[in-house]
């Protein structure tokens, strides 16, 4: 079991065979699969507690429907893993509070079913062979409340989302690690390009190995190494909603032509859209502010396709209405940079996740320990950081669901 604690000087941990920065649900499940192999782990949070910052602030979301074979594998993993996470971590009747209540992409374009029919045929092809494809009359029939326009759509029934709360909490419990809260990580100490220290504002930690996954400071700390990360921070907000006019057994809906997002949340329902006003790069920050009139925003966006949420906008109060922020990580591909930095030795990256840190941190996690293990070669890793090398980020790309 895990020793989770503020430290002090009687129980400091002088070495450790891998320090791991951040107490997020990329850190905690990096600390599991590290402690799972054999390794002293000591993990890092400046925090009073574990996912506190941006893990809470996502939609919770978790999803296999991807279009390209690198992240179908590796989501795919990673909700097998959410799926039996009580056996998984060894805590018999542990739960996330997992909604199996599928993912649902929908159009309206007129070349939609030839689209979504090719999206599905690949997905097939790359081993995810529970994805439907829906024309507009099953979409209507299976979801009443959607609009006549939709053309077409996709559905895996295995999508869902979670409580991150409680599944970053499985993963540091599961673990044999020593969890130090209110200890911030703030250096390394380095023989060349080599590290031997994690500096803390409570001492030093010895050791050889460290993980960053330290979310929208990740390029802050690639930084005492000397390393440059290819990550811009964007906002992203979201709302939760009271209403009893929300369906409760709808799915993660999704308007592939706009982005805009919601789904069920205690009774009520949660919404997101990235595309609902241009954001510009940020510096890290603990606590995000949203726009005041932002659920007003996302909630027109999402009628578009479910006209049933301009009957809740007339009937919302101020005080059914919360709205928070975030932000991602996020690199000119939106995929994670995963494993071992060139030129710094001992040093791995959990990061850049673009959005979809939740989904991926099992697999992620777990590939990055097999990684610094040495058990996974650079050819071998589709996420490594070299692979972005030239890579520039597009100009207006928003949409990261």
């Amino acid at each position: 079991m895990a020793k989770i604690m503020i430290p002090d000087a009687a129980d400091w941990p002088l070495t450790a065979d891998l320090v791991v920065i951040g107490g997020g649900i990329l850190g905690c499940a990096t600390a599991f699969y590290a402690t799972q192999a054999g390794l002293d782990t000591v993990l890092l949070e400046k925090e009073d507690g574990l996912a506190c910052l941006t893990t809470p602030e996502s939609a919770e979301a978790v999803r296999a429907q991807f279009d390209d074979p690198d992240n179908v594998a590796m989501m795919k993993a990673s909700l097998e893993a959410f799926e039996n996470l009580s056996q998984v971590v060894g805590l018999p009747g542990y739960d996330i509070d997992f909604h199996q209540q599928g993912y649902l992409f929908m159009t309206t374009a007129a070349d939609g079913p030839e689209t979504l029919r090719a999206r599905v045929q690949r997905q097939h092809s790359w081993g995810l062979t529970d994805v439907e494809y829906l024309d507009g009359d099953e979409v209507r029939r299976r979801f009443p409340y959607v609009a006549a326009e939709v053309t077409a759509a996709t559905f895996r029934q295995r999508d869902g989302w979670l409580a991150t709360h409680e599944a970053t909490y499985g993963f540091a419990k599961g673990s044999t690690a020593r969890i130090l809260l209110q200890t911030e990580a703030v250096g390394f100490q380095m023989d060349g390009a080599a590290i031997t220290a994690v500096q803390t504002d409570r001492g030093l930690v010895h050791t050889r190995a460290v993980v960053n996954a330290a979310g929208p400071y990740c390029c802050q700390v690639a930084g005492w190494a000397g390393v440059e990360l290819p990550i811009l921070l964007l906002r992203r907000q979201k709302a939760v909603v009271h209403s009893e006019l929300i369906p409760q057994n709808a799915p993660m809906t999704i308007d592939l032509d706009t982005g805009a997002y919601w789904r069920p949340e205690a009774k009520g329902g949660l919404l997101g859209w990235a595309e609902a006003g241009e954001e510009q790069p940020a510096e890290p920050a603990d606590h995000v502010p949203a726009d005041w009139d932002f659920p007003a925003v996302v909630i027109e966006g999402c009628m578009r396709l479910a006209p049933f949420w301009e009957e809740v906008a007339e009937r919302l109060t101020a005080e059914s209405v919360h709205a928070s922020a975030g932000q991602y990580s996020i690199t000119p591909d939106h995929k994670p940079i995963l494993g071992p930095v060139p030129g710094a030795a001992g040093l791995y990256l959990n990061v850049g996740y673009s959005g979809h840190g939740v989904m991926g941190a099992p697999e992620g996690s777990r590939r990055v320990v097999e990684m610094v293990l040495g058990n996974i070669a650079p050819e071998d890793n589709p996420f490594r950081l070299e692979r972005l090398e030239g890579l520039e980020h597009g100009v207006g790309e928003q949409m990261v669901i």
